[in-house]
């Protein structure tokens, strides 16, 4: 255990903690852009500085692991103007228009430089320029938006195994993107969409296609159908207010007719028809193998959802034969 002092308080924290998790211990925020949990730190962005007693300079909370005596301040009037700085630095070269990004509110830059009272940014920087990519059908990159905080890179690597994005180019000129700063249908992404839930700005989201829903609900000579997945009827609960893990099926449904669908169908229903499908070829494969000697492909592993499917004929191909021949139950 290691022994250390922040803000007047002394606490013990296991040897290898860093000081970012050791405040968090004690209930201390220190505001952070680019970490994620149980993740390397990159201290990419910068925005966790503190200033240690002893330190030439303010050391990055998220990298900087614990010594013995330690005395951290993380919130003296130093850490904190380096803090606002930097913050103001990634808005004089951000695309601000946040009237119109899909994050709004829920941006974390905007966030921090509200509760750190940015008003306005003193520097005239550069602002990025960049090529929307909405090449893929399930997302959209503005690296016009981009902090460079590498959590997308992070989480695209490290945790789904793909590997589809890098930091390119130095400075100023840096980009995240696929290699070669290719668009993303052009490398093995497999949409889904970590990348964007992860994404502390409106660099990358979902693609949005509500204006073509409201069009063809507008339209007579549409019968327009709408398919739900089974986690929707709990998840949508949640957004307005109901307890984790309500059902609001009834409801749900009620609201979607009253927007003019014409039919509503569940996914829960092929679903169950999957797992029979699948349950019936696990079992003529095993009789197969075990009581006819057969050679068949085992493990049997579900075939239900599509971006799976892309992960396994990009990167481990030699499975797709033991994946089951059913469709995906939204097919």
């Amino acid at each position: 255990m290691v022994n250390l002092t922040l803000n007047l308080q002394e606490i013990q924290v296991p040897e290898g903690t860093t000081i970012l998790h050791a405040a968090r211990q004690l209930g201390v925020k220190i505001p952070t852009l680019c970490n994620l949990e149980n993740r390397e730190a990159i201290g990419a962005c910068r925005v966790c500085l503190v200033e240690v007693e002893g330190a030439r300079t303010l050391m990055a909370a998220c990298s900087t692991p614990v010594n013995e005596g330690m005395v951290v301040r993380t919130h003296s009037a130093r850490a904190r103007a380096a803090r606002r700085q930097v913050v103001e630095l990634l808005l004089s070269e951000h695309d601000g228009n946040c009237q119109t990004c899909d994050r709004g509110d829920d941006c974390e830059l905007r966030a921090l430089a509200a509760e750190m009272g940015i008003e306005r940014v003193p520097f005239e920087g550069i602002k990025a320029h960049a090529k929307i990519d909405d090449s893929t059908p399930a997302l959209i990159r503005d690296n016009a938006k981009c902090i460079k905080c590498r959590r997308c890179v992070t989480v695209c690597g490290e945790v789904q195994g793909v590997g589809a994005l890098f930091p390119q180019g130095r400075g100023f000129q840096t980009v995240v993107g696929p290699a070669f700063t290719r668009d993303l249908d052009s490398v093995a992404c497999v949409q889904c969409g970590q990348c964007a839930a992860i994404c502390p700005v409106g660099a990358i989201v979902e693609k949005n296609s509500i204006a073509e829903v409201w069009q063809a609900l507008e339209n007579p000579a549409k019968h327009v159908i709408v398919q739900t997945a089974p986690a929707i009827r709990a998840a949508l609960g949640e957004c307005f207010g109901y307890p984790p893990g309500t059902r609001v099926t009834g409801k749900m449904v009620a609201a979607l007719r009253r927007l003019g669908f014409d039919g509503v169908f569940d996914t829960n229903f092929t679903a169950d028809l999957t797992i029979m499908e699948e349950g019936t070829e696990l079992l003529t494969r095993l009789k197969k193998a075990l009581v006819d000697k057969e050679s068949v492909a085992l493990p049997m592993f579900t075939s239900c959802s599509p971006g799976w499917i892309n992960f396994a004929e990009f990167y481990y191909p030699q499975f797709l034969p033991n994946l089951s021949t059913c469709k995906s139950p939204q097919k």
